[in-house]
């Protein structure tokens, strides 16, 4: 089962409240301004700041582009 993509529509970063992209392959959540990502479990999104996953430089332009 995946995330539905029509809730990355209605989702925002908890930090910076901007959009979120939808990375299938990690099952995360990704914010590219705050270079973060968000763990799903059981595909529900654990959108909480303290949990995020610092991404690198490189995963982040991979993803802005």
């Amino acid at each position: 089962m995946a995330l539905n993509p029509a809730l990355t529509d209605i989702l925002a970063c908890p930090v910076c409240k901007g959009k979120l992209k939808y990375d299938k392959e990690g099952q995360r959540l990704l914010c590219t301004f705050d270079r973060l990502a968000y763990r799903l479990s059981n595909n529900i999104p654990v959108l909480l700041a303290n949990e995020a996953v610092v991404l690198s430089a490189e995963e982040c332009e991979k993803w802005r582009s």
